[in-house]
């Protein structure tokens, strides 16, 4: 996903597009796309049952995030505790 495709999605131009996410939520439109994505991944984590087979891996690809070392370091970056920790709770 790119600024461009979600402006045209919108019908607004790029520039616009970043304006608007500035303006309202104080952040980037890819800014704010990554901090969505984390916390869907997060929800999913707290959710799951490891014991059920749920992994790292299998929720951060199904998040977008292709390599599961990059997501662990990201996630940790944002909730103070590794993405494992969270799926163990």
């Amino acid at each position: 996903m790119t600024v461009l495709a979600v402006a045209q999605a919108v019908r607004m131009s790029p520039r616009g597009l970043q304006q608007f996410f500035r303006r309202v939520y104080d952040t980037t439109p890819m800014a704010y796309l990554h901090t969505v994505r984390l916390a869907g991944a997060r929800q999913d984590l707290t959710a799951a049952n490891p014991t059920r087979g749920t992994t790292v891996r299998d929720v951060a690809a199904r998040w977008g995030f292709p390599h599961a070392s990059r997501f662990s370091a990201r996630y940790k970056k944002a909730f103070a505790e590794s993405p494992s920790a969270t799926l163990r709770r």
